[in-house]
């Protein structure tokens, strides 16, 4: 049974327009090569099948997901799409990932093996990507497992079709780091001894660091949905998510009373109190408990007491006495109010606030994709 749109006292937008126009200004950065996208977490919280849909429209053809599952979703909406499987091969998977078109990174020597072994077994190459660690310490062929397939790489990668030989950025974002400068170097010099496969090398900032990052496939995701790649500067990019919250009551409140569990917000004055239906079941985290602000029309208004599973209490007292109402609109989420900024008031970062964005929404897209 589909939910009445009536029943729904929150709404998520989604401006699929805002994500294309994003992704385009990230390609026409680069000095060489093309962009991809990023899709995984469900389209960092978007929704992946819309979010495909608008970037296939603007010219995006690879796809990055985290998990087979993910590649899937891609695969069921553009049928024609580049999709890579950051993750790594399952190896008892291979031949879902051959039947399904989904390229593995391989991530050591025991996927390569596999992969190669796979080859082997269907009688043909079979594309998959190569994955360099050359800073970040998570997945990727260690220096270790480097030297060991540059040492046999014609053997080891025998029956591959190797379509990228990439690497990832550890500290892109971070204009006083040297570590990007580092990696580059690194990564310039084993792809010189591999000698195959095209270079995929930039996220998101890396784009941003200059030409020198850009090779043959850039691979941009949060920038893609509105955050920051360029935490240093202002934001070039669009905002493409707007929550949008009904107040449920309102109530007058005078000290000494308090507001919300553990009454750790203490009333001063008289003051007006509206409770909105967001809470951490929603993705809006218990850190955003007595910090930051909504809008209520064009009022900047404070979110005071904890943020609780359901619920938030704002104060609506300098709002205008004909929108602080019952069924007035909140906007929890917006250009005035992005992701970036309600990150750094619960300290973390805006990807954590997009990727948790919660299911109780109605959700509306709009634009090419929608």
């Amino acid at each position: 049974m589909t939910t009445p749109d009536a029943l729904f006292a929150t709404v998520l937008t989604v401006d699929l327009d805002a994500v294309a126009d994003n992704w385009r200004l990230l390609n026409s950065k680069l000095k060489s090569g093309r962009a991809g996208a990023a899709v995984k977490a469900d389209g960092y919280g978007l929704g992946v099948r819309p979010v495909v849909r608008a970037l296939w429209a603007a010219g995006c053809r690879d796809f990055f997901v985290a998990h087979p599952d993910e590649g899937l979703a891609v695969r069921a909406e553009l049928p024609d799409a580049v999709v890579h499987i950051l993750n790594g091969l399952i190896p008892e998977a291979a031949a879902d990932y051959t039947a399904h078109g989904l390229i593995p990174v391989l991530n050591d020597l025991g996927q390569i093996d596999a992969w190669r072994d796979h080859c082997g077994l269907v009688g043909r190459a079979l594309p998959a990507d190569v994955h360099l660690d050359t800073g970040m310490c998570r997945l990727g062929l260690d220096l270790g497992e480097t030297e060991t397939l540059l040492a046999d790489a014609d053997a080891r990668l025998d029956g591959i079709d190797v379509r990228f030989v990439m690497s990832h950025l550890a500290s892109a974002d971070d204009a006083k780091s040297d570590q990007s400068k580092r990696q580059l170097d690194l990564y310039r010099r084993i792809r010189a001894r591999l000698g195959r496969g095209q270079a995929s090398f930039a996220n998101s900032s890396g784009i941003f660091l200059g030409g020198d990052y850009h090779f043959d496939l850039a691979r941009p995701g949060i920038a893609l949905y509105g955050g920051n790649p360029t935490p240093d500067a202002p934001n070039p990019m669009r905002t493409p998510v707007k929550l949008m919250a009904r107040i449920l009551q309102v109530r007058d409140v005078d000290a000494p009373e308090t507001v919300g569990y553990g009454a750790n917000y203490r009333v001063e004055k008289p003051r007006i109190i509206a409770t909105v239906p967001v809470g951490y079941a929603d993705g809006y985290h218990r850190a955003g408990s007595n910090t930051g602000t909504a809008y209520l029309g064009d009022t900047a208004v404070p979110i005071v007491g904890r943020v609780s599973m359901d619920l938030i209490t704002i104060d609506v007292t300098d709002a205008p006495p004909d929108v602080r109402r019952p069924g007035a609109w909140v906007e929890m989420i917006g250009p005035r109010r992005t992701p970036d900024d309600i990150a750094t008031e619960w300290g973390t970062i805006s990807y954590e606030v997009l990727t948790g964005l919660g299911r109780r929404y109605r959700r509306q897209y709009s634009g090419t994709g929608a």
